[in-house]
C-alpha cells in the first residue's frame, strides 16, 4: 500500500460496495438468494434459473441497468427489493472502514460517496450501517443516467460537485470503474484487495490496493 501525499489531495470520493461495505451481501444476493427466489416463482430447478440468469447478467454488466433494481424487477418479474432485505442481515461494514471516514473528515477533506447502487439499494444499505452522517454528498450513477464505467459520469459529477481531478482521490474495487476515472483525470486511485470477505484477494493489475484502512489515515 502506498503512503499517499495528502497534501496533495482535497477531495476523497469513495465507492460503497466491495469499498466501505463487504460485497459479501451483494455477491451472495446475486448469484444465491435472487437465483432461488427467480426458481422457486417460476417453477423450475436451480441449475434451470442459474442457466437463465447469468448470461442477463453478462449482457448487462458495466450498463446502469445492471445496477437497476426496478430493471430487473421488471425483467424477472420479481420484487428486487423485497427480496434484498430477507438477506439484509449480511449487509456489513469492511473493518475500519468507519475510522478512516472520521478521520477524513476530521482532516478538512472534502468526502463524497459516489456508487452505481440504485437509490433502493443506497438506502436499505444506509438502514443497516451509519454512513451518511460521513459524508458531504451521497450521489449515485442513477442521479446522472451514466454508470461510473462511463466518461459522462464524470463529466456530470465535475458539473455537479466541483472537484479537481489532480487534487482527487478515488477508491473502488472495479478496474473497469477506476480506468475510466483516470481516463478522466482522476490523479490519486486505490482499488480494493479484498472486497469480498469471503473470497480470496484478487489481483488489481496496474492498481496499488487498500487492505488495511488504518495504514491509509491522514
Amino acid at each position: 500500500m502506498p503512503l499517499l501525499p495528502w497534501d496533495e489531495i482535497d477531495t476523497v470520493l469513495l465507492d460503497m460496495d466491495g469499498t466501505l461495505l463487504d460485497l459479501h451481501f451483494d455477491n451472495h444476493f446475486w448469484l444465491s438468494h435472487l437465483p432461488q427466489r427467480y426458481a422457486e416463482h417460476h417453477g423450475i430447478s436451480p441449475q434451470q434459473a442459474a442457466d437463465e440468469l447469468l448470461p442477463l447478467f453478462r449482457q448487462h454488466a458495466g450498463q446502469l441497468n445492471w445496477y437497476c433494481t426496478d430493471f430487473w424487477s421488471r425483467e424477472l418479474q420479481l420484487p428486487v427489493s423485497e427480496l434484498k432485505r430477507e438477506v439484509a442481515h449480511l449487509i456489513a461494514l469492511r473493518p475500519d472502514a468507519d475510522t478512516f471516514l472520521a478521520a477524513l473528515r476530521a482532516a478538512g477533506k472534502r468526502v463524497a460517496l459516489i456508487t452505481n447502487a440504485h437509490r433502493d439499494s443506497l438506502s436499505l444499505k444506509l438502514e443497516r450501517v451509519e454512513l451518511a452522517p460521513y459524508f458531504e454528498r451521497l450521489i449515485s450513477s442513477h442521479d446522472y443516467g451514466f454508470a461510473k464505467e462511463d466518461q459522462q459520469f464524470w463529466f456530470a459529477l465535475q458539473q455537479d460537485f466541483g472537484f479537481v481531478p489532480g487534487r482527487t482521490l478515488f477508491i473502488d474495487d472495479s478496474l473497469p470503474i477506476l480506468r475510466s476515472a483516470r481516463d478522466y483525470g482522476i490523479a490519486h486511485l486505490l482499488a480494493v484487495r479484498q472486497p469480498d470477505s469471503r473470497k480470496p484477494e484478487k489481483d488489481t493489475e496496474e492498481f496499488a490496493a487498500v487492505t488495511d484502512y488504518r495504514a491509509l489515515l491522514p
